[in-house]
This record gives structure tokens, sequence and C-alpha cells, in this order.
């Protein structure tokens, strides 16, 4: 790596007076050397995996899977918490743990079977392949570039569509009694995945297909916003209509994980003494309702809180991508919850190591365990704020942001465009390098 001589020298960018409380770390903080000791552990540690990384995902899919048997087989006899729990469980490891990882790319490079542990094959192309990889709310193509790209890219700026504070302005606004904003976020807790993620990831989709195509987009129309089920309700969508968002997106896992997953208990129910088909069928639709909600507040726990609270910074303009800038935002605008161990980390769905996974999203769940405390490490070498805190404690600051009790830090202006300016100097000399 370059290490152009005027940026080793300059010992302070931007007059240190302008800092809050809490930012004063800025006034020695060595930009280039965090940068680059982040990159090399970064390239270090995706060479260290291996077949024991594989070994480590065959067993997280054998504990997720698990949970999917146990629930399926169990919730014809009785609505039970039991089956609900266990249900809720596969469907939230699923997504957060074998189909995030996968989709990042955090197994095609070491995995055998690159037909399918591949970010290119994975839940892509068709239903069939939706359905035996990854089959929740949301389409996996449209994950992609909701979350992998657009959000992993733009995080914590005006244009990450998962800007919590942003995208509850309509809550934290409005002139309403705190205890009625809480029921709205209780509301949103209980069915954020098919009423805000699963549309809101298929417009992100629409967005990037029009952008490639080179289609304007209409100066009354802000991209940015989240588009809703509401929205699509009301017909003010202007990505998509409402009848194409149900078909292709939300009614093909609704009829089949709700109403055609059961089916095989109308038969079973009539050679059971003391049940009938029907019985179970509909024992087995009301249990997976109620993981559905189950599941619902459980992704919202340990997916929602990764990026707010009154601790994490906002940013005005992009960077480029594994810059020093974009090093250093991962870690500002991103949280861990407690870690360790595999049983650990499977109720937090893996994500609990938000800082590792934004700066090298490319790796595999058990590399995350490893390269925490190493993270940590040069975090605190630096002096940058590295925040781990109990799960629980990071909702309460979430909802305060969602309510409208509390906000997000905004990184000093001027340290924002002295580092962007340094990561251009960087990118410049070492292209003249290669040259």
């Amino acid at each position: 790596m370059c290490k152009p001589d005027a940026l080793r020298e300059q010992k302070s960018l931007v007059d240190p007076a302008e800092l809050q409380k809490g930012d004063e770390w800025l006034k020695k903080f060595d930009f280039v050397g965090f940068s680059e000791e982040i990159r090399a552990l970064g390239k270090k540690l995706e060479a260290e995996q291996g077949p024991a990384d594989v070994a480590h995902l065959n067993k997280m899919i054998m504990w997720s899977n698990s949970c999917a048997a146990f629930g399926l087989l169990s919730m014809g006899f009785g609505v039970n918490p039991i089956s609900i729990l266990f249900l809720s469980l596969y469907t939230c490891t699923r997504w957060t743990m074998i189909a995030h990882h996968t989709c990042h790319g955090g197994y095609e490079k070491v995995h055998p079977n690159k037909g399918r542990w591949s970010r290119f094959k994975f839940g892509l192309g068709s239903l069939w392949r939706r359905f035996n990889d990854w089959f929740d709310w949301m389409m996996p193509e449209a994950w992609n570039v909701e979350h992998n790209n657009r959000h992993h890219y733009n995080l914590s700026e005006i244009t990450d569509p998962d800007l919590v504070e942003q995208n509850m302005v309509e809550i934290r606004e409005m002139n309403a009694p705190v205890v009625f904003k809480y029921m709205l976020v209780l509301g949103a807790m209980l069915t954020w995945k098919w009423y805000y993620y699963a549309p809101n990831t298929y417009k992100e989709l629409k967005l990037a297909k029009m952008r490639r195509q080179g289609k304007e987009i209409p100066a009354d129309i802000h991209p940015e916003w989240a588009v809703t089920v509401r929205v699509a309700l009301q017909g003010g969508n202007y990505f998509y209509s409402l009848a194409e968002l149900l078909a292709v997106v939300l009614l093909p896992y609704f009829v089949l994980h709700f109403f055609v997953a059961p089916l095989p208990y109308l038969l079973v129910g009539e050679h059971l003494e003391g049940y009938t088909g029907q019985m179970m069928y509909w024992n087995a639709v009301k249990n997976l309702f109620f993981a559905e909600l189950l599941t619902n507040v459980h992704s919202f726990i340990i997916v929602v809180t990764n990026h707010a609270g009154d601790d994490m910074y906002r940013f005005r303009e992009p960077c480029r991508p594994f810059s020093g800038s974009f090093y250093l935002r991962q870690v500002l605008a991103s949280v861990d919850f407690d870690m360790g161990t595999d049983t650990v980390d499977f109720w937090h769905g893996w994500l609990n190591y938000q800082i590792e996974h934004h700066m090298w999203p490319n790796l595999s769940m058990l590399t995350y365990q490893k390269s925490a405390p190493q993270a940590r490490a040069i975090c605190e070498k630096y002096g940058v704020p590295y925040v781990k805190q109990n799960v629980f404690k990071r909702l309460k600051k979430t909802v305060d942001i969602m309510v409208g009790n509390t906000s997000m830090k905004w990184f000093p202006e001027s340290y924002e465009k002295a580092y962007l300016e340094k990561d251009a100097i960087i990118e410049s000399a070492n292209y003249k390098k290669t040259e």
C-alpha cells in the first residue's frame, strides 16, 4: 500500500475546535494507519478460510434445519409455544445466517458445490430455487440489491435504504403521545418483513434495473423514500403496481408457506386417534401464523438494531468501497452484540458481528468469530469507538430513535470531507504506482 508522505506528516486535518463531546478521539486519529491495518487484516482473514468454514456452515445448516423439522412435524398437534418457537427460529436463521452470508459470497471461494453456494446462484433465477434455498417474504434478488449493495455501500448515508432515523421520520415528527408512537413501533415489529422489507427491497430491485437501462427518474420521485404495503395500497408507488407486488413477491410465500405446507396433515389426521385432518391442518396453519409474528419480532430485534442509536454516526457524502473512509464508517455506524460461541451467535442470527461483517462482507460465519477480537484491538489501538452492547439495550436505543426521543450523531463535516480527500490522494497515488 502506497503511503504518501504528505498524509503521514499531517497531524491535524481541520480545526479540532469544531468537535462535539464524544468526538475528541478524532484530534489524534491516524486515518491512514487505521485503514491500512484493517485492510490487511481483512485480506489475511479471507486467505485463511477453507474447509473448516464449510464444515461450520454445514453445522449451522443442521441446527437450522433441525428447528424446521421439529416445528413442521409437531405443528399439527395443537397450537403450542414449542412448535411456534422452532418454526420461528428456522425462518430467522435461514435468512440471517445461511442466506445472508451465502448471498454475500462468504462461501463461494471455499465451498466445493459452486453450483449452489454462490452469491450468483443461491435462491436466484426461479421460484423453485427461491423455495429450495431461501423462501421468505423478500425475493432473494431484490434483497441482494437492497442489502448487499445499497445498504452496505451507503451505510448511514441518506441513500441507505435501511436508515432507521430516515425511514421513521413520519413517526418521529408525529404530533402524538409517545405511548401511541410506541404502539406503532410494536406493530412494526410484528409485521415489518412483509409490510416494509419485502416491498422496499423489491423497489430497490426495480430501481436498479431502471438505472442500468438508463431510464430517468422523475424529479418529483424520491427513490430514497421507503415503499411499504401502505404506499402500494394507496397507489403512490412509481416503481410497480400493487398487483405486481402481490403476484411476484408476497403471494407465493403467503400461499405456499401458510396453506400448502400444512396440507399433509389433512391425510395424517385421518389416521390418528383423537384427531381429524381438518383439525391438524388448521392447528398447523395457526402455529405458522403465530411463528410469523414471533420471527418478525426476533429478526427485528437482531436486524434493525444493528445501526441505530444516539451513539451511531450519520454521513453526508458517499465514499469509495473499501477506502479508509469506508472502513471507518462501518465501525462508527455499526454495533456488535454479545458473541463468541455458536449457541450465543445462533440466537443472534450471527448478526452480532456487524462491525466486522460490514468491513469485510464476504467472510464466513466462523471467520467473523475469529475476527472480532482482532478488529476490536485495532480500533482500541487507534482510539476508534467500537460499540459492543447487549441486544436489548440496543433495542431501547433503536426505539428511542424511532419515536424521536433521541437522534443519531452527524460525523463532523470538515473531517468527513478531509478523509474523502485523503482517500482520493491515496487512490491516485496507488493508480500511478501500478502504471
